[in-house]
């Protein structure tokens, strides 16, 4: 197909503040182009999701992110992606229960307030909230784990409303009928990001139903997220905080 030449130019897309990027503002490495300028439009860099890529290309991204700003995440590492980071960046913060690994020292652009609360209904859970808890913290913010508080016993979710309440934003992770953050949005009076899993027995349909469940939620400001997206919980919770507190 012939494309004509006014469709192969590439304007100029500007940022909130004014500054112009350029659509060469990436490195072309063959097999990836990394954004080099997300921190500039988004307030934070790219973030490597290290599913599928091969060790190597997860090492070389990762690399030139830390040459650009001395900062790389990468979500969703296996056991070999790992340990090919911390060859090259021994120094480098790893959690294997979060599949995460960061490079570099946190730096927000400005300090954030209080603190994000994650909770989680179940132990089996706990890979989806620690992605989300990792995520929040390597963003700069500050974070209080409130794990195995499903609706199961619902006592021991009760039990834990004062630190529900103080909590700037909340990211609840459920799976099976994914009923939790439909709890705690009536108990408070903060944002309600929901995480539905993929943990269940067989008419879980693998986090569909706690999807659904939460996606017809009678509780007021619950917001639902793809399934097991950790990550995107808590990007966009650390956006919430941040608006708040620069408005």
């Amino acid at each position: 197909m012939i494309i004509p030449r006014r469709m192969n130019r590439k304007p100029k897309t500007s940022t909130p503040h004014g500054h112009h990027v350029l659509p060469q503002a990436y490195a072309d490495l063959g097999f990836a182009k990394v954004d080099l300028a997300r921190r500039k439009r988004q307030g934070q860099g790219e973030v490597i999701f290290g599913m599928g890529k091969t060790p190597v290309q997860t090492v070389a991204i990762a690399r030139k992110l830390v040459e650009n700003e001395g900062f790389a995440l990468v979500t969703r590492v296996d056991r070999s992606q790992a340990e090919a980071l911390l060859e090259v960046y021994p120094k480098a913060f790893w959690s294997e229960a979060a599949r995460i690994v960061r490079i570099g020292k946190v730096s927000p652009a400005r300090p954030l307030p209080g603190f994000i609360g994650v909770v989680c209904a179940g132990t089996s859970d706990l890979p989806v909230a620690e992605e989300a808890a990792v995520t929040a913290e390597s963003f700069g913010q500050k974070v209080r784990r409130i794990y195995d508080v499903g609706v199961a016993g619902l006592h021991r979710l009760l039990a834990q409303e004062p630190d529900l309440r103080r909590a700037r934003v909340l990211i609840v992770v459920a799976g099976m009928e994914g009923a939790l953050p439909s709890v705690v949005a009536g108990l408070v009076d903060r944002p309600v990001i929901a995480v539905p899993t993929s943990i269940g027995y067989g008419a879980s349909f693998g986090g569909i139903t706690a999807l659904l469940g939460m996606l017809t939620s009678c509780g007021s400001g619950v917001t639902v997220v793809n399934i097991d997206n950790g990550f995107g919980a808590a990007f966009a919770a650390v956006q919430i905080n941040r608006l708040s507190h620069t408005r």
